[in-house]
């Protein structure tokens, strides 16, 4: 009886190892991962998905630990439970399965044999380019995708016979507790889990709590169970804003497993926080970690040094600066940020001759930063040629005169000579020179006034708008709280009247630079006048948990816009800030809000329910919050 054979594969998911199998109709063969189709049966069916190599399981990590084994090329693989060797040849014996020519085959990657079984083996034999076609097609086929699915699930990608890798280094610190250990992988399972679309029911959202469970098992000093690695790196793979938290959480074991997949290369570049901090009293230790690690063993290094001594890290990243490529300048520059002084000024000003534009510009950036810098006295020297006091009406003003040119000196100290489009030269050139300037001189300028009385004078010909935003710039530059205040007024105020700029994101950044206690009073000020139409990048910067006063401002609002017949999802934005944020000892005096209320005459259809479905949610939600940092806490 003719035997037909498909070739059936799932998406990986993080609750379990992808599973790639051969599935078979006809007699049953023994000793094989497939049976041999008979002449008859040439076409084979194509995978509904592509899966990649993303999933490591028990083998790796056991390697990790340094125990067990990790297998790569054809062979056996041990320890793999109903998993039948995949070069195990058949009952019915096919030539296809032994030899060379199987080697052959077995030596393509997943997407050469998917692209075969899309387009049927008489059309793309599965064979390397140039290379004779197996004797049985759909048989090669089937054997080297089961050798595929073994390798796959021994933890490594397909690839020649190699020494086994070395063991991770020691991760010291402590295991999860087990109720943790199960909550991180609910919550992973949960992100590779298919979303039912439409309304999101009154049931938390899992994944968006994955980045504040690492956060406080970091803050803890968990390690990351080997098991749960790969979803893990999975995770941080596919959404970056959780990479700093995924990377140290993994620790050396994430670095190490890393290594041995491409697709969880982010972590070897950047991943800083994923490596254990080198020791660096030991010069020679430093010096050969310097000069032979990962680029990400190096910036680890280099802010571990400048934690301990700064100017000693600079003189680290001065010793190789030469010889590092741009990109590599870049990154290594940017993490000066971290314990910036006067010292790095020698390194920054060499910088500013750099042959990248960008290295240029962030050096030039840096040293702005210093008000002392050579730097920002030139840059002040110039604005001051384009600012002063106008004595000439009725009460003092600010009059300007914007440059007329930029020069090579300028540009050097990184202005950019040409602006974006829409951008006048002459304002973009001085609003470069502005925020670049030492606001302390600005007070002296202006005869001894505060920040509050130079931002409230008048300027003229219409130039306040462009001052005000290069003010805006340098005290969020310079982290300067006075001048932060000054420009950000009253919360009050109608922002588009306010002493410094009607955006609400040039005030988010100002509001960066507050103390936190004095930010979640501005913000909670600005939601009881002007509502939650404008607060959702200003909620965005304040300190989770939100502190009581800006909580309760915040959910007096979303009542309000319930009282106003409005239907939630116009404030979904903030309702899932609010689950994330709010602090939880809030659910049980939020839990009268989660009650249907009666339509009232003029709402939106069906608002009532929807409101209080998502109060349920948040209520939900803040007591899962709090069951997690209990589980977290149990040892």
């Amino acid at each position: 009886m003719p035997r037909t054979t498909a070739l059936a594969t799932t998406t990986p998911t993080t609750s379990g190892p992808t599973t790639t199998g051969c599935a078979t109709t006809g007699p049953p063969t023994t000793g094989r991962a497939t049976a041999v189709p008979a002449p008859t049966a040439r076409k084979t069916t194509a995978p509904t998905t592509a899966a990649p190599f993303t999933n490591v399981t028990a083998t790796a990590t056991s390697t990790a630990t340094g125990s067990g084994s990790a297998h790569s090329g054809p062979g056996p693989v041990s320890d793999r439970g109903s998993d039948s060797a995949p070069g195990a040849t058949s009952s019915s014996g096919s030539s296809s399965s032994s030899g060379s020519g199987f080697d052959a085959v077995a030596g393509l990657s997943w997407e050469e044999l998917v692209t075969s079984a899309l387009l049927g083996t008489d059309r793309r034999p599965p064979a390397p380019r140039g290379g004779p076609a197996p004797a049985d097609a759909p048989a090669a086929l089937l054997d080297a995708a089961a050798l595929h699915t073994v390798r796959q699930r021994a933890g490594l990608r397909p690839a020649l016979p190699q020494a086994r890798p070395a063991p991770a280094a020691p991760d010291p610190r402590p295991a999860l507790p087990e109720t943790a250990r199960l909550r991180l992988a609910h919550l992973l399972a949960d992100r590779a889990a298919p979303s039912a679309g439409g309304r999101r029911g009154a049931a938390p959202d899992l994944t968006e709590l994955i980045p504040q469970w690492l956060a406080t098992a970091n803050r803890m000093g968990y390690r990351a169970p080997a098991s749960l690695l790969p979803p893990l790196l999975d995770a941080a793979r596919a959404r970056t804003d959780l990479r700093p938290q995924a990377l140290a959480f993994a620790g050396p074991r994430g670095l190490w497993l890393a290594g041995l997949n491409p697709d969880w290369r982010f972590a070897l570049r950047g991943a800083a926080g994923g490596t254990l901090r080198p020791d660096v009293t030991d010069p020679d230790a430093v010096a050969r970690l310097w000069e032979e690690g990962l680029f990400a063993e190096r910036i680890a290094l280099l802010d571990a040094v400048r934690a301990q001594d700064p100017p000693a890290g600079t003189a680290l990243l001065a010793s190789t600066w030469a010889a590092e490529r741009a990109e590599d300048r870049l990154m290594f520059l940017d993490s000066l940020r971290s314990g910036l002084g006067n010292a790095d000024e020698p390194f920054l000003e060499e910088a500013l001759s750099d042959r990248s534009r960008n290295v240029r510009a962030t050096a030039a950036e840096l040293l702005s930063a210093l008000p002392a810098s050579a730097l920002a006295g030139r840059m002040a020297a110039r604005a001051l040629s384009c600012v002063h006091l106008d004595r000439t009406g009725v009460s003092p003003g600010i009059a300007v005169e914007a440059p007329h040119e930029c020069d090579a000196g300028m540009q050097r100290d990184g202005v950019a000579a040409v602006p974006p489009a829409g951008r006048g030269e002459r304002s973009w050139w001085l609003g470069q020179l502005v925020e670049a300037t030492p606001l302390d001189v600005w007070e002296e300028r202006f005869g001894g006034r505060a920040a509050e009385e130079v931002v409230a004078l008048p300027v003229a010909d219409e130039w306040a708008g462009e001052l005000h935003a290069a003010w805006c710039r340098a005290a969020v530059r310079q982290r300067n709280p006075h001048w932060s205040r000054a420009l950000l007024g009253r919360p009050s105020a109608p922002p588009a009247s306010g002493p410094g700029t009607a955006s609400i994101a040039e005030r988010s950044k100002l509001l960066s630079v507050l103390e936190e206690g004095e930010r979640a009073s501005w913000v909670a000020g600005f939601i009881a006048a002007h509502g939650l139409s404008e607060a959702f990048q200003l909620l965005g910067v304040c300190t989770v948990p939100w502190a009581g006063p800006l909580g309760r401002a915040v959910v007096d609002a979303l009542d309000i816009a319930r009282d106003g017949g409005s239907y939630p999802w116009s404030f979904s934005g903030v309702m899932g800030l609010a689950e994330r944020c709010l602090d939880p000892a809030e659910a049980d005096r939020l839990e009268v809000l989660t009650a249907a209320q009666d339509e009232q005459e003029g709402a939106s259809p069906g608002a009532g329910g929807y409101w209080s479905e998502a109060f349920q949610r948040l209520v939900s939600t803040l007591r899962l919050r709090a069951t997690m940092e209990a589980e977290l806490l149990a040892a």
